[in-house]
């Protein structure tokens, strides 16, 4: 498999393309901002997009599904939505065949009603979900408690060695991996959801004791 993460502008976003190496058959996953740029390092290598996923609906992830929409005539999909090529829907354990690979698709609710993983071989595409270090922003407890039960029952349970690419460059690198959040990032060592919410709560205060930008 290849990866390829994209700086596309922005808060710091990232997007990607996941490809098949055998076949040349690729997926891109929130082509914000400027998603021409993922279409022509697919062309320039011979890949052939399949699908297009934006990791759920926040403008900075989506604003370029309109155009990437046009450049290769596929429908950007979010959760909820069905695969006008292979009917099928964007749900939790739903499987996409890419090649001799298989987008498996992770609902992760928390940051956002929508949110999805999307986890291909040994690579897990995390939007807003987990950073490196940190995991994303959440409006209440309701959305924090959804949060925490996502990340230790859907993401935590991945193989240690699976690599993270999430979807800004807000953390401690570009990439990560389970093993490496599980044993260091602060969100995760929590013992409980009430640390995890307290600490959610206190997060400001925290960095700048920790020196965390």
């Amino acid at each position: 498999m290849i990866v390829e993460q994209f700086r596309m502008g922005g808060d710091r976003n990232f997007g990607y393309l996941a490809a098949c190496e055998s076949t040349g058959e690729a997926l891109v996953i929130d082509a914000s901002f400027n998603p021409g740029m993922i279409v022509q390092f697919a062309a320039d290598r011979g890949f052939v997009i399949r699908y297009i996923f934006s990791t759920h609906g926040h403008d900075d992830h989506t604003n370029g599904n309109g155009i990437i929409g046009l450049m290769t005539g596929l429908k950007p999909m979010l959760y909820g939505d069905t695969c006008p090529q292979t009917g099928i829907t964007v749900a939790d354990g739903a499987l996409f065949p890419l090649g001799s690979l298989i987008a498996h698709i992770i609902c992760t609710p928390g940051h956002t009603h929508d949110s999805i993983c999307i986890h291909i071989g040994n690579a897990l595409f995390t939007g807003d979900t987990l950073f490196t270090g940190k995991v994303g922003g959440t409006g209440n407890k309701e959305q924090a408690l959804q949060e925490y039960e996502s990340l230790h029952h859907k993401i935590m349970v991945l193989p240690e060695e699976t690599i993270v690419y999430p979807g800004h460059d807000y953390g401690v690198s570009p990439v990560s991996s389970i093993g490496a959040e599980r044993g260091t990032n602060p969100f995760l060592l929590q013992g409980d959801f009430d640390a995890f919410l307290h600490l959610k709560q206190r997060w400001a205060a925290y960095k700048k004791a920790h020196g965390i930008t």
